[in-house]
């Protein structure tokens, strides 16, 4: 599996990265299973794994590390933090009191003396970033943290924080982790080109479009159409309009000899920002049908088609874009004397 260069860290990471949401309580609960899985793709070339402490409420990171014992040399593991761990308002966000605790309990959890990415989940309002980062830089000094970066920042805040690494002499984030795929392509007109401005590599989650460019959008056999129906709701017009468009890219792809899901991975992988794609099996089976897509390409001409069916930089439903989920559009309080 080819590698790149995870912007400013030096580490070096396969094109595709082992998400592991799907590991606990949130998808597979066979601890057996998913480390067996977390194997099958380290043994094809994968070296890089992703998870969170708020994946099945620190179950996800529990499996990782039992997976990596004896091989966590040679992974480059990235955790997050920053989402509601507890009904208390201090067991979230980007303080550094909360930092401080959160980046312990993912260190305990994966049984690790360090972890070589920690990211900032979510954007915290109301935190000012000057303490984050100065949270952070700590534990990099500490030879906690390997490096640092931030996920689902819209293209505005990734600056600031660039800033304010730059003003207080802290530690910068180096990656961003965006949700990115065929038919939420938002992240092309601002995100990822500020990223690539700042050198930042650029993990992207969602390649199949939460179960939608899975091959089996529309119908009950699909695992996120069972526990979130009502992103698959068929009387949501955006809805219908998305599984016209699925239905566009499946004939595309059988034209082009592959399935659906391989053409959805190597769209993402086809733009040059992108350092490293976020894959997020549940089975071994959709492992496997995932790991057999790494070396798909895709033509000029397929990457035209497709833009016709999803112009650059749009999303087909507008519930997809979190970049619209800011505080200030989304609490009308903050938008009204």
């Amino acid at each position: 599996m080819r590698r790149a260069i995870l912007g400013g860290s030096g580490m070096s990471v396969s094109e595709f990265a082992l998400g592991t949401m799907m590991f606990g309580a949130m998808g597979n609960t066979d601890h057996e299973v998913s480390v067996r899985m977390i194997h099958t793709a380290l043994d094809a070339g994968v070296n890089l794994v992703d998870t969170a402490d708020v994946y099945s409420r620190g179950e996800s990171e529990v499996i990782v590390g039992k997976a990596l014992k004896g091989r966590r040399d040679d992974v480059v593991l990235a955790t997050k933090f920053g989402l509601p761990m507890g009904p208390d308002a201090n067991q979230r966000g980007g303080s550094a009191r909360w930092i401080r605790r959160a980046v312990e309990g993912s260190l305990r959890r994966l049984d690790t003396d360090y972890i070589d990415l920690y990211q900032m989940h979510r954007p915290d309002p109301d935190t000012d970033i000057d303490e984050t980062l100065a949270a952070l830089s700590d534990l990099v000094r500490e030879g906690k943290v390997r490096a640092i970066g931030s996920s689902t920042f819209p293209p505005e805040l990734m600056v600031e924080a660039q800033w304010a690494a730059h003003r207080g002499g802290h530690h910068r984030f180096l990656t961003e982790q965006p949700r990115y795929s065929v038919l939420t392509r938002t992240i092309e007109g601002g995100v990822l080109p500020t990223a690539q401005r700042h050198g930042l590599g650029i993990l992207t989650y969602g390649p199949l479009s939460s179960g939608w460019l899975s091959g089996r959008a529309g119908t009950t056999a699909s695992h996120r159409a069972a526990t979130a129906p009502q992103a698959f709701d068929l009387t949501v017009p955006a809805n219908r309009t998305r599984l016209e468009a699925v239905g566009r890219l499946t004939d595309l792809a059988a034209e082009a000899g592959m399935p659906l899901t391989r053409l959805a991975l190597a769209f993402v992988r086809s733009h040059p920002a992108v350092t490293s794609v976020l894959i997020g099996p549940r089975t071994p089976g959709q492992l496997a049908d995932l790991l057999a897509g790494a070396e798909a390409e895709l033509s000029e001409d397929m990457l035209d088609r497709i833009d016709e069916i999803v112009p650059p930089g749009t999303e087909i439903n507008p519930a997809d874009n979190y970049l619209a989920a800011s505080p200030a559009i989304g609490d009308k309080r903050l938008r009204r004397r």
